[in-house]
């Protein structure tokens, strides 16, 4: 009998606090982690998880308005992700060409907090990548929680990406001048409780990659969540660590890599039914995403005469808005809403 692979536990205090040969030691076990299975939880980050815990509460918060106002909040922008996405809005299967019944979730997003006016911003992909944000009145402390946990967020974000960078064999600011720009997004997106049965193939959110670099995210220990598919096909719980943060590996990332870290498949299951079903469930996330004009091309060390680049360069933005599209589709194959 095969014993199931974990979850790599990876404590980065040692590379952020500690001497060069910490950093390389910590940079390796990312890359077994993001090599084999493309998952691993991350404690030792430094990150207040009092400010965290605020924006979670303050997102609990918007999620109990009434629908009216939040469906007040949703983008304007077609394909751009930003304010309030609902039940029925979003099927993440579809990014892989899968046809499932909508997602049962809800989610609040928002993008860069200060991008500034130039064209970079206001142009071309960048309209997308940097579109407004959307704020719900009578909130106190919402907006301001929800900037704060992106701040903490994008520090972590910009640690991870240079340990992964020598986990590659890179210089260590390789992908700085990929993401001095960039578009990344904080998502609160919460799990109804399941009174009553879902649809046949229904899940909180069906299977699907994530077309990020990385996704950063923080869960909840409640039934029904984040599952992974391991390398022999079954599906898996990612735990819950406390003080820790699930981090995987996106499409841009495994189209850097040539599939060396591939990105990775996971699922948000229905709890079982009769044990948690009434429980809803909140997870903050943070999807990585470079500068919209970043040139998605095979990284110079993950290529070679036995390994071919897989994949035609791209633009990152132009990869991200034709995933987002493909999300915001339902079963008829006709666009529901705006995306971003």
């Amino acid at each position: 009998m095969n014993t199931p692979e974990p979850v790599p536990i990876i404590d980065l205090r040692s590379a952020l606090e500690g001497p060069v040969a910490a950093r390389a030691e910590v940079s390796a076990e990312i890359a077994r982690a993001l090599g084999h299975g493309g998952f691993m939880i991350v404690t030792g980050h430094g990150l207040d998880d009092g400010s965290l815990e605020e924006a979670a509460r303050v997102s609990r918060a918007f999620f109990g308005l009434p629908l009216k106002s939040k469906r007040a909040l949703r983008s304007d922008l077609d394909g751009a992700f930003r304010g309030y996405i609902g039940i029925g809005d979003e099927t993440v299967s579809y990014t892989l060409d899968e046809a499932s019944p909508p997602d049962l979730k809800e989610s609040f997003v928002m993008g860069y907090p200060s991008p500034g006016g130039d064209t970079y911003v206001t142009e071309g992909l960048g309209r997308l990548a940097f579109a407004p944000n959307r704020w719900p009145s009578g909130l106190p402390g919402f907006r301001s929680a929800l900037e704060t946990a992106y701040r903490a967020f994008e520090g972590l974000a910009s640690d991870l990406m240079r340990l992964c960078a020598l986990g590659l064999g890179l210089d260590e600011d390789w992908f700085d001048d990929k993401f001095d720009r960039h578009c990344s997004t904080f998502r609160a997106t919460w799990y109804p409780p399941q009174e009553t049965e879902p649809a046949v193939g229904q899940l909180r959110a069906g299977a699907h990659t994530d077309y990020t670099a990385l996704t950063i995210l923080r869960l909840e220990d409640v039934p029904g969540g984040l599952q992974f598919r391991r390398l022999c096909g079954e599906w898996a719980d990612v735990p819950a660590v406390p003080g820790g943060f699930v981090v995987n590996a996106g499409d841009l990332l495994g189209h850097w890599t040539n599939d060396l870290w591939p990105s990775a498949l996971h699922r948000v299951a229905n709890p079982p039914s009769g044990a948690g079903t009434a429980k809803d469930r909140l997870s903050l996330l943070y999807f990585v995403n470079p500068n919209h004009d970043a040139l998605m091309e095979c990284i110079p060390t993950c290529t070679g005469p036995d390994a071919p680049p897989k994949y035609p360069p791209v633009r990152a933005g132009e990869h991200r808005r034709l995933k987002i599209a493909k999300s915001m589709q339902v079963a008829s194959g006709v666009s529901v809403g705006p995306g971003g």
